[in-house]
Parts: C-alpha cells; structure tokens; sequence
C-alpha cells in the first residue's frame, strides 16, 4: 500500500468509489467482493462446525476413556496403588482408579454378542469419568462385590433384549479343564443399570461389573490390568505420559487417550484439512475475479492514466494506484467474510432449524447421529488464517493488472483522444 498522504493512495481510492461509465465493471468488481465474503462466510461456518463435531465427539468418549492410563505389559499389575501413588506425583493427575478388562460374549435367550467388560471400583470410578452421568437406568453405585451384577451400554442392552433386573450370561474366552475336555467358563450376572454415553462403540460394546468378580472371573487374583488417570486439563495428557514413562515400573506401558483413539482423531483431522483446502480454493477463484476486473477497470482508464503520465507520474505510482483500488475491494471482501462468518458460526444451529422446518428436511436424524442440533465452535485462529489467506490472495491478483497499467504507453492511449 502506498503512504497514507500519497498521491497513488487519493486517486485509488477516488477510482473505487467513483461510479465506472461502464456498469458491468461494477457489477463485476461487486461480484468479487461477494465471492470472497462467501467463500470465508462458508470456511469459517464449516470450520467451526467441524470443531464442534469433534469436541462433541471427544467429550461423549471421555466421558467412559481415561485421559492417561497405565496397563502391564501382560495385562496384568501387581501392585496398583505403588503406581497410583507414583502417577499422583504428577500435579495434573487428580484422581487415579484400578480396573480390570477382558474380552466374553453376553448371551440372553437366543442373542449373543460380543463386549469388553470392565471391572471396576464404583467409588474411584466417578472420580476418573463421567459414566455415572450418563445412567439412563439405575446406578454405577449398585454394583457389589459378590453380587456379580453387570452395567450395559444401552445399545448393548436393547441388542440382547434385555432391561434392568434381567439376567445375561457371560462367556469367559479363557477355559478350564475338565475330563470332557476344555470348556468355557459361564457366569450369570444381574442387570443392575444401563448408559448412554452417545458414541456407538462404547454403547454397543461396554459392560461394567465390580472389580472384585472381574478379578474372580477371569482369575487374577488381586492383580489388575491397569489404573486409569483423570487430569485437571485432557490437552496437557501427552505431557503427563512423558513425565511418568521414566517413573513407572519397566513392566508397565503408559498411553493417553489421543494415542488410544489414534485412527479416529487422525482421520478427523485428515477430513478437516481436506475440506478446509477445498474451500481456500473457492476463496482463491472469487479472489482471482478481481484479475478480471482490474484489467476492464485498466481498460477503461487508459486516457487517465496517459494524463497522469505526462503529469509526471512514473510507472510505480501508476501500479501502486490500481494495487490500492484491488486491495481495497479485497478488503471490503474478508471484512465482509467476516462479520458473516462470525454470524453464522454463532448462529448455524438456528438456521440449520430454520431451513428444516421451512422446507421439512432433517439433516440430522437423532438416532442416527445421537445429536438434536449442529455443534459448533468457533475458534479466533480459524477467522486470523481465514482472513489472512483471503487478503492475501486478494492483493496477489492486483499485481499482474496493475503492471499492465503501469506499462501503458501515453501516446498510444491518448491517440484517439
């Protein structure tokens, strides 16, 4: 941009606000500006619901996962409480409790399907998740050791048909000898409660027992599998892990919960960056309309520009005038951009409603997506990148119009004149 008391500054202003003699300009150079509020209107939209998709998502799954879990490398752990104890020397580990998993299928009548059941403490358990939030029926606190009653994920219990008070079998992969051979250990539990955390692996896959007919079911003793962690901030988990792999026992293996669900949060991130690109390139093309109107708007001022010429204006001072008109319109474009980003990032859910109601669409079913309205979240970074490429692009197609008229010859302009 040129000084702010130049002459290259005053004439390109004075040229975007003055009315062209050649409308189409105008409606051209306005079209640029629409394109380029729209395209950042739609990127910061998308992105924001994007975000809002993923912490919805990571918030329903913490609520049954550790933030920071420690396991033994055979699945096994000796003494739990040492490693509690050594995991609460970290000042961002609020709470620590033991668990036990292993694989079995749930029978009832003719249904069977296949789960993970945990052991757990109930007392310890609610400090380190949300599960005990999520009870649709019954409660975390009615599983008792000895009773051997079992906690279903909704999805699971519907699955097998069955509700609280009823009774499922379960299978233990791991057999015991007999004289017939070997045969897989049965034990009848009790349905005390069901969840719905809103993530359908964990819904559909998870049963909850205590950790004492966890450990005699499956043989183990006093040991466990591992202990769960529950920071004061989810984000600072790979920190923690560090901090405490060269604290642990050799025989333990440490991981938090982004490297747990790895492939989901990768494959999340891959999409964004794929939807975020495509849509930089719509910015890109509405931002390039401004080549085209430049170069009608250079067309149309090649008298002018001859006159200021031979007023003594040198070529730069020609470019720099025409950058200014672009950059100017470009500008108008990411201000634009985002005022209605911003709008409708606060506001998708109610225009989402809006438009279904009036036309009577659904977007998103809740039993399918087990959501009534689009997340979102908008974060300041999203709209500073998406502003700053918008600009950006827009100040790159000024440059190649504006050396054309730079390179205008006076005499050939003003010889029709």
């Amino acid at each position: 941009m040129p000084p702010l008391n130049s002459y290259e500054l005053f004439i390109g202003l004075r040229y975007t606000r003055s009315r062209q003699r050649t409308r189409f300009i105008s409606v051209i150079s306005l079209i640029s500006v629409v394109g380029i509020a729209l395209g950042m209107t739609v990127l910061i939209t998308v992105l924001s619901v994007m975000n809002g998709f993923q912490k919805e998502v990571r918030t329903r799954m913490l609520s049954a996962v550790a933030h920071v879990q420690i396991a033994g490398s055979n699945e096994r752990l000796a003494d739990w409480k040492k490693i509690a104890d050594i995991a609460k020397t970290n000042s961002r580990v609020l709470a620590t409790a033991p668990y036990v998993t292993a694989q079995g299928l749930l029978t009832s009548g003719s249904q069977v399907r296949g789960a993970y059941l945990r052991g757990i403490e109930p007392e310890l358990e609610s400090k380190v998740d949300d599960l005990a939030r999520s009870m649709r029926r019954g409660s975390v606190e009615a599983l008792k050791p000895g009773d051997f009653s079992i906690v279903l994920g909704d999805s699971l219990a519907r699955a097998l048909g069955v509700n609280v008070g009823d009774r499922v079998v379960l299978v233990a992969p791991q057999g015991q000898v007999t004289p017939a051979g070997m045969l897989p250990r049965l034990r009848q539990f009790t349905v005390v409660g069901t969840f719905h955390i809103g993530h359908h692996e964990i819904d559909a896959g998870l049963a909850l027992t205590h950790i004492e007919d966890a450990q005699k079911l499956y043989r183990m003793g006093d040991e466990v599998t591992g202990v769960r962690l529950k920071l004061d901030d989810l984000f600072r988990s790979r920190e923690v892990t560090y901090d405490l792999a060269g604290k642990v026992p050799g025989n333990a293996v440490i991981s938090d919960w982004t490297s747990v669900n790895a492939n989901y949060f990768r494959a999340v991130d891959i999409e964004k960056r794929m939807m975020s690109l495509l849509l930089f390139f719509i910015i890109a093309i509405a931002a390039f309309n401004l080549v085209s109107s430049l170069f009608m708007v250079v067309k149309e001022k090649q008298p002018d520009i001859a006159i200021l010429r031979t007023l003594g204006a040198s070529p730069g001072g020609v470019m720099k005038i025409f950058m200014t008109q672009g950059i100017v319109i470009g500008l108008t474009g990411v201000i634009v951009g985002i005022v209605f980003g911003i709008l409708g990032a606060l506001y998708v859910a109610d225009i989402v409603g809006f438009v279904e109601r009036v036309f009577g669409l659904r977007f998103l079913d809740p039993s399918i997506y087990q959501i009534t309205e689009l997340p979102s979240e908008l974060r300041p970074m999203d709209v500073v990148v998406t502003a700053l490429f918008s600009f950006a692009m827009s100040a790159v197609a000024t440059i190649y119009p504006s050396w054309r008229a730079s390179r205008v010859n006076p005499a050939e302009a003003l010889r029709y004149e």
